[in-house]
This record gives structure tokens, sequence and C-alpha cells, in this order.
């Protein structure tokens, strides 16, 4: 017998409100009561550190907002505006490697929410001035096996719904693999992406949004920049969970 879709729905909330009773969250960090429905403490989310004074053409945390830091001034990056929810520093540092690494779906939710929160407010409230599609950088095929899922993508797909924005899903290729920036130098960081990527068989739209986990020296999204620009794309953001402060 077909099950009604609303009586499904009612039973669905019984069992997740009884699974909030039997098994409350329990902080990521901590592992104190989480708060108000999340997997964060009250006191590790008040410890959050929120990027709210950043260069808007990259992201980078400043003293006071700016429309660009020094260095875009002086060198206009690929990328005409980055979104960048928390700096790279604690609990964030945390939550990033155990989405990331260790399949810790949780963490990811917690940083997708936020991004959410984020991109809510710092969007222009006309869709039109909006990306017209959302693309999440790859991970190249042999990675993509050895991981079993883009972290990228896991947190572009949520932002896509949210938003009413189109995910595209073969936008960009990674066609080489790299060594993991994480163990690189800034100068090695910045020419390793070189020719790592290329445009996928999605035609993008003129203005569009990368999505991303963590922005470092921007290497990498800078290179997927110039490709969806060569291939046509006139405007390209992104919008990534922590952005890593100059050193």
């Amino acid at each position: 017998m077909p099950v009604n879709p609303s009586t499904a729905a009612r039973v669905d909330g019984w069992f997740a409100r009884i699974g909030l009773v039997l098994m409350p969250p329990r902080c990521l960090i901590c592992l104190e009561a989480g708060a108000d429905g999340h997997d964060l403490c009250l006191e590790c989310q008040k410890a959050l550190p929120w990027n709210d004074k950043p260069c808007s053409r990259c992201g980078l945390p400043m003293p006071e907002p700016a429309a660009a830091c020094g260095r875009c001034l002086r060198k206009p990056p690929p990328l005409d505006r980055v979104l960048a929810a928390f700096n790279y520093g604690f609990p964030v540092d945390r939550l990033l490697p155990r989405f990331k690494f260790h399949h810790d779906l949780a963490a990811g939710r917690e940083l997708a929410e936020a991004m959410h929160a984020m991109l809510a407010g710092a969007l222009p409230a006309d869709a039109v001035d909006r990306p017209q599609a959302l693309v999440a950088v790859p991970l190249h095929p042999k990675r993509l096996r050895q991981r079993g899922y883009n972290q990228a993508l896991e947190l572009a797909k949520p932002l896509s719904s949210a938003f009413a924005v189109p995910l595209l899903r073969d936008g960009l290729r990674r066609i080489r693999d790299i060594a993991p920036q994480s163990g690189l130098g800034a100068l090695a960081r910045r020419r390793n992406p070189r020719g790592a990527f290329a445009a996928g068989s999605d035609m993008c739209p003129s203005h569009v949004a990368l999505v991303d986990d963590v922005m470092t020296t921007g290497a990498t999204l800078y290179e997927c920049a110039r490709v969806l620009r060569r291939a046509g794309v006139h405007r390209v953001d992104a919008w990534v969970a922590a952005r890593v402060p100059s050193r």
C-alpha cells in the first residue's frame, strides 16, 4: 500500500525528535553537549572566527573591511569577489580536516550552514546580480576514488539548493593529479595548479561562483578562474568555508 507523503514526513519527524532525545548532539570539538541543534557547544560556537572584515576581492582578513587589499591593488586577481565564512583558525581548523580527510559529514554540515548564513547576508537581494551557476573545485579521478567524495561538491550541493542556483557538476575537470597544496611552500603552491584544470562539458553562463573548502594562497581558485574565463565566463566569484590569513 502506498504511504501518504505527509504521513511519511510526520513519521520521519518523530524519529528525528526521538533521536535527538536518545542521542543529543555532541560538540565535535570538545564533546560537550551541542547547543541549538548544532554539533558544536555554545562556547565553541562563540569561538568561531567569522571573517567579518575581508578584502572584497580576495577574502583576506583585514583590520577593516576594504574593497581591495594592497596585494589586489598591485595585481588584481582573476576572481571578482571572494566570500569566505571564516578565518582559518580555531575551531574551524579542527572542523575542516575532519570533513576533508576523515569523512566527518557532521563537520561538513556545520561548515555548509555557516557558509549559508554568511552568504545570506552578503549576496545582493536582487537575484539578477547573483551568480548564475555554481562550480565545485574538482578532484582528480584518482584522488576522488581514494577519498570517496569531493568535499567542495558536498559544500556546494546545499548552497545550490538554498539559493536556487544551478550546480554544474562538469563545469571544470581536473586533468592533472598534483601534489597536495598543504605540503608545499608559498611559491610551490602558486606553481603547482598550473595546467591542472580544463573546462568541462557543462556550458557555463557569464557569471559563476566557484565553491571550495579553504583558500590559502588562492592559487587553485585563481587557476580555476583563468580556465573559466578562457571558456567564456565574464565574472568568476569564489565561495569558501575559510580563508587563511596572510602569514
